[in-house]
């Protein structure tokens, strides 16, 4: 029987792109055509300078610098084919208006990597938050951090640079964890973004402290790029509490839990398993990636509703950079 293999073509070829490399090369039905990088020579016979190479291939995704998505998105306004674009979509509210009214046929056809959709910790807001176990949550923190901004290659590099990327943290790791609390919550109140240059290398900003208020609880989302690897989370709940640190995730309920004099003691452990949120982001890349190209093959369109989703997330991530 006939096997459809899917032709794909690649914008970007290090770091996190290499990761995208890796997961079409690993995917028997996909088969790397071309590595386009627009005045680097890539060392690999499939690498490309000329762009109209990736015209040919049923996918070409986009995973350069942040600033140049919206414009190699505008270079394939009319490739029939289908686009996974890494997030932000864009990194001006101007471009990204001008992604609000493309053609709905196109807007169908491009699906925008906010890959912690597809994460086990999305599954597990899904399945506690407001449950009976948790109860109604008043609190929610989130620390995503690590050394980049120390290792030689980060000054260089397009992350650091303040002209054209100045919130780099805002753009590529924070958004992830602001589009996983609106997809539960919806848009918060109020946001108040507080960046800092702590390394002193290179001139964007390493680290940021996102704070949201939404009705009746607030949320904490800290990443940097100039700390010891970090990855912890507390969800706050009137009943009881989840948390996730040093790798193990555990789930303690319910509140009304007494010792021998009537005092309340810490609730008794529902549920304790390791869980490292670096693995869960690295399955969750997967996860997108196999969900795209499961359409791809199917010859399907996605649901619009993924597209202004990410409108919306990247509209707010814009505005607080103001």
């Amino acid at each position: 029987m006939f096997k459809l293999v899917v032709n794909v073509g690649i914008i970007g070829y290090r770091n996190h792109a290499q990761r995208l490399i890796s997961l079409v090369e690993t995917n028997s039905e996909c088969k790397l055509k071309h590595i386009f990088h627009p005045n680097k020579k890539i060392d690999d016979f499939r690498g490309t300078d000329n762009f109209s190479d990736l015209l040919e291939c049923d996918v070409i995704i986009i995973s350069s610098p942040n600033l140049t998505h919206y414009e190699y998105l505008k270079k394939l306004k009319s490739f029939t084919g289908y686009i996974f674009c890494e997030k932000p979509p864009a990194v001006s509210l101007e471009d990204l208006n001008e992604l609000k009214i493309i053609d709905d046929t196109r807007k169908r056809k491009t699906f925008f990597n906010f890959n912690y959709r597809f994460s086990e910790l999305n599954e597990i807001f899904r399945k506690y938050l407001n449950s009976e176990e948790i109860g109604k949550i008043i609190y929610i923190e989130i620390i995503g951090s690590q050394g980049l901004a120390f290792k030689q290659e980060y000054v260089g590099s397009w992350r650091a640079d303040g002209t054209n990327n100045r919130f780099n943290l805002l753009d590529t790791v924070t958004i992830h964890y602001l589009d996983l609390i609106n997809q539960h919550f919806g848009n918060s109140k109020n946001q108040f973004y507080f960046p800092k240059l702590i390394s002193t290398n290179g001139t964007s900003y390493d680290t940021g402290h996102l704070l949201l208020e939404y009705d009746g609880f607030n949320v904490s989302i800290i990443n940097s790029y100039a700390t010891p690897f970090i990855g912890e989370l507390s969800i706050i709940g009137t009943n009881g509490y989840i948390s996730i640190k040093n790798n193990i995730l555990e789930i303690r309920t319910p509140r009304n839990t007494f010792d021998e004099n009537n005092f309340f003691i810490s609730p008794p452990i529902l549920l304790s398993k390791k869980f490292n949120m670096q693995d869960d982001y690295s399955l969750s890349l997967k996860n997108s990636f196999d969900f795209f190209i499961s359409h791809v093959l199917d010859k399907k369109e996605f649901d619009m509703l993924l597209y202004e989703t990410s409108m919306k997330t990247t509209q707010l991530i814009l505005e607080l950079k103001k």
